[in-house]
This record gives structure tokens, sequence and C-alpha cells, in this order.
């Protein structure tokens, strides 16, 4: 039978036992390599499934940490808003991070939009999601009937998501798969397979049951047009190119003759 609680909540509890633990501390791994390397004055990770431990490695003094509730529900607290409304002036954040937040949103589309407006120029998101070319995908395909997450997610391929980033005018500049093992719930079997993971990583890198996906807005730059101090040929009332010299001439051949006549 399926839980009352919001699917959030019970997301975040499945994170807090095994194997979601195991994944929460691989993909923290990765974030640690990757975050020191991005700066700026604000890091937001909308979606508290850690309390925040996600952002440790971030360099960024000021850090903010949104939970997400429901559409139906009220919002308690100054650190909890809907995914979509984010209580942020635009182009004032320099980094996002999205643990696990589109596949459980019922318009992902909506959400990126609102992290376009606000990142500032040349800022960055990053995005953490349930690979369903995986081990993990296949559980997905069994246990959706369930409804219970993370299986009872929409699983996005990372293609997808960065054809949608692309579409925002993001520059995707990093892409990996991790955590090579079966979302088993035996930690002796997840402890025992752990030589999945190097092994995954050459022979068949993009088979993770999850992937990080780092995208940079990008800014349109302004060109300045040089001013042609030339003469453009314009378009009189009747619709019709005024005609040049070279066909002036040609309409005027007496005029040409008595040029030549006088030379």
């Amino acid at each position: 039978m399926t839980s009352k609680k919001p699917v959030r909540l019970r997301l975040k509890e499945w994170f807090q036992g095994s194997p979601g633990q195991s994944l929460l501390e691989a993909e923290k791994n990765l974030l640690d390599e990757e975050l020191p390397d991005l700066f700026g004055y604000h890091i937001l990770q909308l979606g508290a499934l850690d309390e925040g431990k996600l952002l440790d490695s971030s360099r960024i003094s000021h850090k903010l940490l949104f939970d997400i509730v429901p559409q139906d529900a009220i919002a308690t607290g100054d650190l909890a808003c809907r995914s979509a409304y984010l209580p942020v002036d635009a182009s004032s954040v320099d980094v996002v991070l999205l643990p696990h937040v589109l596949e459980f949103e019922d318009d992902p589309h909506e959400i990126l939009r609102e992290i376009d407006r606000v990142l500032i120029g040349e800022g960055h998101v990053i995005i953490l999601g349930f690979n369903p070319l995986s081990l993990w995908g296949i559980w997905h395909i069994l246990l959706a009937w369930r409804e219970n997450p993370p299986w009872s997610g929409h699983f996005y391929r990372a293609a997808r998501v960065k054809d949608w980033l692309g579409l925002l005018g993001f520059e995707v500049v990093q892409t990996k798969h991790l955590f090579f093992r079966p979302p088993t719930c035996s930690r002796w079997l997840m402890k025992q397979l752990n030589f999945l993971e190097k092994l995954g990583n050459y022979v068949w890198p993009w088979l993770g049951g999850s992937y990080l996906i780092i995208g940079k807005k990008r800014l349109l730059p302004l060109t300045p047009t040089k001013t042609e101090w030339r003469i453009r040929r314009r378009l009189i009332a009747s619709g019709v190119t005024e005609p040049t010299t070279r066909a002036q001439q040609m309409l005027n051949p007496k005029d040409t003759i008595k040029t030549k006549d006088n030379n």
C-alpha cells in the first residue's frame, strides 16, 4: 500500500537506508571532485536529501538549501519552496545543484527554466539523475508499480537532459556516470561487489546507475555592427530595387556612346 507521505520525504527516507546511502556517498565523492572548481558568491541546492552535506566541498561561502514541498502543501519556514518558483532574484546565483529533482516533478522543463532564471551569466547547474540504461533502470521497470521512490520516478536518459539544457542555451561541460553495482539492500553483497565500480568506469562507463551533468549558462555576446558609409541601394515606392550605375548605363546606351565620342 502506497504511503500518504509526500514523495520527496519518502525519497529522503530511502536515501537514509541501503542502497540509497551507498549511492548518496558515491555521489558526494564525485561532487567533491567537481565543486571546488566552481566559484562564485552563492550556491543553491534544491532538494534536501542529505541536509546539505553534498555542498561540503564547495568553496563558495554562502550556501542555500531549499527543500521541496508539494503543490497542495503549506510551506513552513524559510527553506521550503515550490520547485518551479524559487524565492530567489533573477541572475543572482552562481551554482545550482539538483539532486534527483527532475525525476519526481510533473514538468521538469519548467524547473530548468526557473534555474535558468536565477543563474547568473556563466553560472553552472549540476544535475544528479537515475540512469534508465543500467541495472537501476531494470529495477525501475520491475518495481515502478509499487509507486515507491525512487522506482516510482521518471528516469530520464542523460542525453535527453542534455538536449533540454541545450534548448535553454546551456553548454554541457561535464557528464559522468557512477555506481555500477545493482541496487541491492544487502550491505554485505554491496561490499562484495565494490570491484564493479573501478571495472565499470573502464568497461561500460555509460551504464552507471546514476549520472552527473554540469551545464554552463552561456551569454550571447552583443556584436557591434560597423557603420557602412557607402550609399546602399534602397527600395522605391513600387517595391522595385533602384538600379545600379551599370544598369543605368545599359538602359541608356546613347549616353554611353556620347561619352566615348567626347573622349
